[in-house]
């Protein structure tokens, strides 16, 4: 693809109008929306009603007036339109950590004779770590495998699985596993973090039973936006949860002594639902729900193979999948001095991100990415590896957040 080429690609693209949505800084290729998705224009305006009308003015009466009381199973179900999943099974609540611990126990607890969580080697710190503490607590194992399909058998009790991996970009097939692992009696666990807003999602059609997943990446949230769980309706009657907070309760405002569950997801949620963060992130996620998803999937696989084939010939190992049903909307590349080329690409405006030890990960938002910023990071990659810039000492000091 020429310059010329990807600048008719963006004349042509449906998707085109949704980059006016999104505060942008003028100069700036963001490629580092698999990591904290840029601001929506309408984001700001929503957060200051909340705080100026319905806090300020309203006080404590709009959690009635304004719907902040429902406003967690709300935005949880529109999150659930956009992963496929059914009606009234999708909540948001906490952050993706304490949802897999919540998830992982009530998994444990549906299948009493079995006591390993199955995962992959390489899955998402957050999630190993989580299974590890549970399994401090619980005296169950955990088991981390290169290929966990190999190892489902009657001891596993559920599946912990990342749908699009954090690392290399690389995407499970979500039916074909789940399928596989309901054969052998586990329960599958589903993080949608790195997917979520990025790839086509069907949980209900795919038989998924439990899914979580981050809502400032590709749904454009804002930093540390809350997390979302998704529980499969057959599940729901007899899902027993290790947290068991007051808003989780059937009849929250009786305070009664003992605990009885909500019906349905609502038992999910634990405390005070955090309003201004939630507002926020309803603004992504009906972002989200306006761009048709097939459109996205098509921009997305696009954008990522023209990319890969740009900078195909610049010495680097490519840890992402090329065909295109195995990976997800980012492309990652591997190089003993990635941190450091990283850092010559982001004084130069093109912002990605880096993962030990030597990956350069690019996310490609379809909503707001064009074909011209790809073909010009491309270049400028390319200038950065021939020119030796990246070997500069300042380039060589790393930061804490990388």
């Amino acid at each position: 693809m020429t310059r010329a080429e990807a600048v008719q690609c963006d004349r042509n693209d449906p998707l085109a109008p949704f980059r006016n949505r999104f505060v942008l800084p003028y100069g700036v290729i963001y490629l580092d929306g698999n990591s904290l998705g840029p601001l929506p224009r309408a984001t700001a305006e929503r957060v200051a009603a909340v705080v100026q009308r319905e806090w300020g003015q309203s006080l404590i009466r709009s959690w009635n007036d304004h719907g902040w009381i429902d406003l967690a199973a709300r935005v949880g179900e529109k999150i659930g339109r956009l992963i496929g999943a059914e009606p009234d099974c999708t909540v948001v609540a906490d952050s993706t950590s304490v949802n897999l611990f919540k998830l992982l126990s009530a998994a444990l607890a549906l299948r009493p004779g079995r006591r390993v969580i199955l995962t992959e080697a390489g899955n998402f710190p957050t999630d190993l770590y989580i299974a590890q503490g549970l399994a401090e607590l619980t005296g169950c194992s955990v088991r981390r495998e290169a290929d966990p399909l190999t190892a489902l058998n009657d001891d596993v009790a559920v599946l912990l699985l990342t749908h699009v991996n954090y690392r290399s970009g690389a995407m499970h097939n979500m039916a074909s596993i789940t399928h596989r692992a309901h054969d052998a009696g586990a329960l599958v666990l589903w993080d949608l973090s790195h997917s979520v807003g990025a790839v086509p999602l069907s949980l209900a059609e795919d038989d998924v039973d439990f899914a979580v997943g981050c809502g400032y990446k590709y749904l454009n949230g804002g930093p540390g936006a809350p997390a979302f769980l998704s529980v499969a309706a057959r599940l729901l009657p007899g899902l027993r949860l290790p947290l068991t907070g007051w808003l989780g309760h059937a009849e929250p405002f009786a305070f009664a002594d003992d605990y009885h569950p909500a019906q349905g997801i609502a038992r999910a949620v634990v405390g005070t639902p955090p309003i201004l963060s939630l507002a926020a992130l309803e603004v992504g996620v009906d972002l989200m729900l306006e761009a048709p998803a097939d459109a996205l999937r098509a921009k997305s696989l696009q954008l990522t193979g023209t990319f890969m084939r740009l900078v195909d010939d610049l010495g680097f190992r490519l840890l992402t999948p090329t065909d295109p049903a195995r990976r997800g909307s980012q492309v990652a590349i591997a190089h003993p001095d990635g941190y450091a080329i990283m850092q010559a690409l982001i004084e130069r405006s093109v912002i990605g991100d880096f993962r030990a030890p030597d990956v350069l990960r690019f996310g490609f938002a379809p909503l707001f990415l064009r074909y011209a910023d790809v073909w010009d990071a491309a270049a400028t990659l390319r200038e950065v590896m021939q020119s030796g810039a990246w070997r500069e000492d300042r380039f060589q000091q790393r930061q804490v957040v990388t």
